[in-house]
């Protein structure tokens, strides 16, 4: 696993005082003496990279409820069963580290600092998915500019454009030798300064946003390829974030429930699909991700239906986020897209494309990529690989194949909840939660009453089974 950057946690909150200090027009913030009106680019760097790490967290607290990831202890819980819910409270999360990551922008502009320039539209076009993908339209052009507090919701569609031109533009950025201000190593706490990390990272982006639109008639499987060949080579290239006040925020979470304050309880979609029991093989990455219950099985708890065991404590009779994972232990870092997942996407367009030998050698290094990711035992591994129900040759790889796998190597990522409306949620097995509110599965959330009180041009929103632009 790529080492991880540590440093004090007096740094961070230095850096967070930092932000949050220009964007006096959609958030109507009040003067603060506190904060400093001109923070230098390293410390923006620190602030909007932490950010980005955490927002993606807080992201997937809502959707791994939606893929099935998490269950509620609790029978009929909101987010399980598919009622509306408001999430405004990560509408702000996302929409003030934007604000942030504009003001970077700005000054790195002023400064002829390129290489923040770059590393800012990387980081805006990861948070304009973030949004887009849950609720649709979203404010953007006139957002972050001192012209109105009521800013207009640009369509899903202009947002993945703009995301894909802000990648564009990173790229170019990034690759200019004349860069006045370098990035600050110890002030990046995605790459660590490492700018052709940052690179390779706009073009993974690059390959899952143009590989998300299978279903529309502009989807370029060569495109996809094209971008997958100048991204990830290794894990040691993941984007992913390590740097925690106390802990990583889903060990956060399994701390909690081991003092009773019930929480991150995995799925019985996922841990049967781990088990073997809807997909046909154990994948022994379910001992690192999980850990047994006290009869050294593993249960799931059903969405919507609550605990199957003790229902007014945790007796460890089901399963939870592990402190013993390499994703979820308290110094694990938060993964924004890995190797991986981009050698997943590489095999679904080179699928689609027709060139099956290219595929498979992309699904297996996928396969053994996660493996090493989640330090799973190699004998077991290579067990797991050569299993009949995964070996199946170039010639017999399918669709089910690899969303089987991006199921597993997505595990608490946001961008698996895209992968189930792409697939239309058709992995085996899976069904919808108990009591769930709508007829069929969810493929949005509605929008936050915090922004619908305070800015008219917020849409009405749809019902939550209506699809996304690139969802049809």
């Amino acid at each position: 696993m790529k080492k991880i950057f540590r440093y004090t946690f007096a740094f961070i909150m230095m850096g967070a005082l930092f932000g949050l200090q220009s964007c006096e027009d959609y958030f109507d913030l009040d003067e603060n003496p506190n904060l400093v009106n001109n923070p230098p680019l390293a410390t923006m760097l620190s602030t909007t990279t932490q950010k980005t790490g955490l927002n993606s967290q807080r992201v997937a607290n809502i959707t791994s409820y939606f893929v099935q990831y998490l269950a509620n202890p609790s029978a009929g819980a909101s987010t399980d069963t598919y009622q509306v819910s408001d999430y405004t409270t990560t509408w702000d999360y996302l929409y003030l580290a934007m604000a942030d990551i504009y003001d970077m922008k700005q000054k790195a502009i002023e400064e002829g600092a390129s290489e923040y320039v770059g590393v800012a539209n990387i980081l805006m076009a990861y948070h304009l998915n973030l949004v887009s993908d849950l609720w649709g339209d979203a404010p953007f052009s006139n957002a972050f500019v001192n012209t109105t507090l009521t800013p207009e919701f640009d369509s899903q569609q202009e947002l993945y454009n703009v995301s894909l031109e802000l990648l564009d533009e990173a790229i170019a950025e990034l690759s200019k030798a004349d860069s006045k201000v370098v990035l600050a190593p110890e002030s990046d706490l995605i790459h660590g300064g490492d700018k052709e990390n940052w690179i390779k990272t706009a073009y993974a982006l690059r390959a899952r946003l143009l590989n998300k639109i299978t279903g529309t008639s502009a989807y370029d499987p060569a495109a996809v390829l094209s971008a997958v060949e100048n991204s990830y080579t290794s894990n040691a290239d993941n984007a992913d974030m390590g740097v925690f006040e106390t802990r990583n925020p889903w060990a956060a979470v399994a701390l909690a429930n081991e003092q009773l304050v019930l929480g991150g309880w995995l799925s019985e979609q996922l841990v049967e699909h781990l088990k073997g029991t809807t997909t046909g093989v154990l994948d022994p990455r379910i001992a690192q991700i999980t850990d047994p219950t006290i009869n050294g099985t593993y249960v799931g708890t059903p969405n919507g239906a609550g605990n199957v065991g003790s229902a007014s404590n945790t007796v460890k009779d089901e399963t939870y986020i592990s402190r013993n994972s390499p994703l979820t232990g308290d110094e694990s870092p938060l993964i924004l897209i890995s190797y991986p997942e981009v050698k997943l996407i590489e095999a679904e367009a080179a699928l689609r494309a027709g060139q099956m030998d290219r595929a498979y050698a992309a699904y297996l290094e996928a396969i053994r990529a996660s493996m090493q990711l989640l330090e799973v035992d190699p004998e077991d591994a290579a067990d797991y690989l050569s299993d009949p129900a995964v070996a199946v040759g170039a010639s017999n790889l399918i669709l089910d194949l690899i969303f089987k796998e991006k199921y597993v190597v997505t595990y608490l990522n946001p961008e698996a909840w895209n992968d189930a409306r792409r697939y239309d949620y058709a992995y085996a097995g899976f069904e919808l939660p108990v009591g769930a509110a709508l007829p069929t599965f969810i493929r949005r959330v509605a929008y936050p009453q915090g922004e619908a009180s305070k800015n008219p041009n917020t849409p009405e929103s749809p019902e939550l089974s209506e699809e996304l632009w690139w969802d049809m």
